[in-house]
């Protein structure tokens, strides 16, 4: 497949024929609307703060470890490199990828977690619907809104990235899933999302780069950091087949560069396979409709490459998530995080002013439960040096969030 961009495929996005905005502004004399809506993601205050915010390793173990900042750029990267090879829009492709972790919290998946249990009594966390919350409510930086403001297109893609949220009947998609968080619901009502479809094959793209990304990044960053050795991963058959490549090519390579030769082998079979099985997927399809209407995703991967995913994610569990130190920081960080919580639900007048005040101003029936809601905002938004520092400002002891520390 060239690498250059080919003609725009008719079931793509356009921004000619977006639509919309929820509040109508101006068209751009310079920019398309979907770039508009990268440039404001990427000037926004989230989206600065995920430089500081946790993707497996805490971003001060090493400054080479992935960040969430540098996590989103590389797939807004394979994003756009898989929508130039199928004729897709690549702006409205890399604005979802780059905007995808907006709602991620101190430290990862940890703090997410924690977030969730602490608000079990009002209405729960889920980082999707942290970054439907900041895109749309929680920054704000624009004279005449609050959010960002993005086109529908945007706002669907990073609501249905992963797929429909509703059956056809408007029931849940998954039975034993927990209810649909409120936001999702909320700019239903506004303009509907189609919950129970498809987003565009752009927003498809976007979420299987972030799969390229952080299964091939993960077992670099584990691999550099010592938790993975290079023979280990031979455990899984495709990551063994291609060390053997290196091996073969070049039988004398040093660690770092070995290394890195499989991470790109990694990342170039994951994006050749994905664009010929889209390639044939989207064959005969005639609309962004069309895509949106289809019972599966149109951008994906072949049978067997999901086979070799499957098998790697669960190497990564076992070896890497669940090592003794990985899992002895995610236990003091999300000690962290409960005690930032409860604190500041006992002592609002201990946040910043403009959030003192917007507690103050809750009241109503429902007033504990939107009190802790933006308790939960302030949280999801720190930094994991802002969080800790907090944390050392109000408590005596502080966990030392270091691999092969003590303690």
């Amino acid at each position: 497949m060239s690498a250059s961009a080919r003609p725009r495929a008719p079931y793509a996005a356009s921004p000619e024929t977006s639509q919309g905005r929820l509040l109508p502004e101006p068209s751009s004399p310079t920019r398309s609307e979907f770039q508009r809506d990268r440039d404001r993601i990427i000037h926004s205050t989230a989206f600065r703060r995920l430089a500081h915010k946790t993707q497996v390793f805490v971003p001060h173990e090493g400054d080479h470890y992935r960040t969430r900042l540098t996590h989103s750029i590389e797939v807004g990267q394979l994003a756009r490199a898989l929508s130039r090879s199928l004729g897709l829009d690549e702006d409205l492709a890399e604005a979802i990828a780059l905007a995808h972790d907006l709602g991620h919290t101190p430290f990862g998946h940890t703090g997410e977690d924690m977030l969730d249990e602490l608000m079990a009594d009002h209405g729960g966390f889920d980082h999707n619907a942290q970054t439907l919350r900041i895109v749309t409510k929680l920054e704000r930086r624009y004279a005449m809104f609050d959010g960002l403001n993005l086109t529908f297109e945007t706002i669907e893609g990073l609501a249905k990235h992963n797929g429909p949220l509703l059956r056809a009947d408007g029931t849940p998609l998954d039975a034993g899933a927990k209810a649909i968080p409120g936001v999702f619901l909320e700019l239903d009502a506004q303009r509907s999302l189609g919950l129970a479809r498809f987003a565009s094959a752009e927003a498809q793209s976007a979420a299987l780069a972030d799969d390229i990304a952080y299964n091939a990044h993960d077992i670099d960053d584990g691999l550099r950091a010592g938790i993975l050795a290079l023979e280990d991963c031979r455990a899984v058959p495709f990551i063994g087949a291609l060390l053997d490549e290196v091996d073969r090519s070049y039988p004398k390579l040093d660690q770092s560069r070995r290394i890195h030769e499989l991470t790109r082998r990694l990342i170039t079979r994951f994006v050749e396979d994905a664009i010929a099985e889209s390639t044939r997927r989207l064959e005969g399809l005639g609309s962004l409709d069309a895509v949106r209407d289809q019972a599966h995703a149109v951008i994906a991967f072949s049978p067997a490459m999901l086979e070799a995913e499957a098998q790697i994610k669960a190497f990564l569990f076992a070896k890497m998530y669940r090592q003794r130190d990985m899992m002895r920081v995610r236990e003091g960080a999300a000690s962290v995080v409960a005690g930032l919580f409860r604190y500041f639900i006992a002592k609002p007048e201990a946040m910043p002013p403009e959030w003192l005040a917007a507690t103050l101003a809750v009241s109503g029936s429902d007033a504990a439960d939107r009190r802790a809601r933006l308790v939960c905002d302030y949280i999801a938004g720190m930094t994991d040096r802002y969080a800790l520092a907090e944390h050392r400002r109000y408590f005596d002891a502080t966990p030392e969030l270091r691999y092969g520390a003590r303690p």
